[in-house]
């Protein structure tokens, strides 16, 4: 860890190292030795999850009532960063337990809670969100995918892409609008069950990165939901997105300082050893420069990220400074990688090497989330 953190930190408990300890084990037996294997088959397997949840890394901080681990957002924090760290890509972890369960669980009635929460925290239940759609992006208020109240269940119509954890769902939690006349207001939440006749799985998609990651097509064809899997009210779901969505994008920035972090002390290793006219890479000037130019950028996204997540603890987080924190520390991650990657020469371009599935695999952290341009949007609006 030493070799990687870029300044000395405070932001972490006693009880959150422990925890660190405990997911470096799981990564190290669990995940590493199955990344090629689930880079092949486009998805994690279905026991990897089951062992997380075994191990309390899924559902973290729900609280203990039942329903999860009791812990804080600083455990979740943990598993990204180690995650990060150990250039692990694929498994769906913090989307399942940091952004869908707390819906579930801020939201969810008693019967919904009891019934879906503790199958999600042992890793049986596997959740997914349904936002967007082909001709709806990040502009959530233009969905076209409909759920029609018809006595006590509401018909759902339309299809939804770039869905994560979309292949291995068992529940999804899909953005529909209940009143398609009423635009933002007309959208609502809706729990749909995959086994649901008329929900139906598509391709798995051919990203650039991630491999791993299981990211589908959903489709909804005359699905009969029953009213009781409305989660919250109707007509409401804007607020819900909105409320949630600045833990999700704070989510992505601890992800882009880790991950920099971690392939900027690799990248420095790597110039020790590699031999170049006869002596390392290292030893050039410019190398050393260039790696100095980098850590301070790094050191500016881990100081910014740990204030910000600090703030979070405390829930004091806004959506206006979790935008700063994506829109600083995804941007910054692109033009660090790519500058670090350059110093591999040739072997840059081989994907065996972490700095190139790095490269690729964090491209879309400028995208999902809200694009670059709308953070920018997001913090326009306090000028």
């Amino acid at each position: 860890m030493s070799s990687i953190l870029t300044y000395p930190r405070s932001v972490f408990r006693e009880d959150h190292e422990m925890y660190r300890e405990t997911v470096r084990r799981f990564i190290e037996k669990e995940c590493k030795p199955r990344q090629a294997e689930w880079d092949k088959a486009g998805r994690v397997d279905r026991d990897t999850w089951l062992k997380a949840g075994k191990q309390g890394l899924l559902c973290a901080s729900i609280p203990e009532d039942g329903y999860g681990g009791g812990g804080d957002f600083g455990h979740c924090a943990v598993l990204i960063e180690e995650m990060s760290y150990a250039s692990v890509a694929g498994p769906g972890f913090q989307l399942h337990s940091d952004i869908i369960a707390p819906y579930i669980y801020r939201l969810g009635t008693k019967e919904q809670k009891d019934k879906w929460l503790p199958k999600a925290a042992s890793g049986e239940c596997i959740l997914s969100i349904a936002m967007s759609e082909p001709g709806a992006g990040s502009d959530l208020k233009s969905i076209r995918t409909t759920a029609i109240r018809n006595g006590d269940h509401y018909v759902v119509n339309g299809s939804k892409t770039f869905i994560s954890n979309g292949l291995n769902c068992d529940l999804c939690v899909a953005v529909v609008k209940t009143d398609p006349a009423a635009g933002s207001k007309g959208i609502s939440l809706l729990l749909i069950e995959a086994d649901r006749p008329g929900f139906r799985k598509g391709r798995k998609l051919d990203k650039m990165g991630q491999e791993a990651a299981d990211t589908a097509e959903l489709f909804f064809e005359d699905v009969k939901v029953p009213v009781g899997n409305l989660l919250g009210e109707e007509g409401k779901g804007m607020n819900y997105l909105m409320t949630e969505l600045a833990q999700e994008r704070l989510i992505i920035a601890i992800n882009a300082a880790a991950r920099t972090e971690a392939m900027h002390a690799e990248t420095v290793r790597y110039t020790k050893e590699r031999m170049v006219f006869g002596k390392p890479l290292f030893d050039f000037q410019n190398t050393r420069f260039k790696l100095a130019e980098l850590k301070a950028r790094v050191t500016a996204m881990r100081m910014m990220v740990d204030q910000y997540l600090s703030e979070h603890l405390r829930r004091k987080l806004t959506l206006e400074e979790a935008a700063i924190a994506k829109l600083f520390t995804t941007e910054e991650q692109t033009k660090v990688l790519d500058e670090l990657l350059q110093l591999y020469g040739g072997y840059g371009y081989m994907m065996e090497y972490n700095i190139t599935r790095a490269y690729v695999d964090t491209r879309v952290a400028r995208i999902y989330g809200g694009t670059s341009e709308v953070m920018k949007e997001l913090i326009s609006r306090n000028l």
